[in-house]
């Protein structure tokens, strides 16, 4: 009785998958997630190599783009969107740019060296990196 109590909680629980941190499959910079942190959050605009950054980000409410923000910047959603309208406004930065899918965060870090992002772990392809998971 007690297996079969354990297989329905079990069967219950949602599944999962961990989001990556992807950028090109040529980037050989060495970013980490305290680099990729900085990168998002507007202190970094270069790679540890000196090459630019261009980081990407999902449209407001996407669930990963808030898994994002809470596991990797420790910010919520409004947080987030408050830090970047302050440095837009003071002219001191330029927020990620907002992407719709998952596909095509696939396909622009693919296509481009200097850009970062990030994704459901499931739906990395071999034409990107992943630089850290969380």
């Amino acid at each position: 009785m007690k297996i079969v109590v354990a297989l329905c909680f079990l069967m219950s629980a949602p599944l999962y998958a961990g989001t990556a941190v992807i950028v090109n499959a040529n980037n050989n910079s060495g970013v980490d997630i305290d680099t990729v942190k900085k990168i998002y959050l507007g202190k970094m605009k270069a790679f540890p190599d000196g090459s630019r950054a261009i980081p990407l980000t999902f449209e407001q409410g996407n669930d990963t783009r808030n898994a994002f923000n809470n596991g990797v910047l420790g910010k919520s959603e409004s947080q987030y969107s408050a830090f970047w309208s302050k440095l837009v406004f003071t002219g001191r930065g330029t927020p990620p740019e907002m992407i719709a899918t998952d596909e095509e965060m696939l396909q622009l870090v693919a296509t481009n060296p200097n850009t970062i992002g990030f994704i459901d772990e499931s739906k990395v392809s071999g034409d990107v990196k992943i630089v850290g998971t969380f």
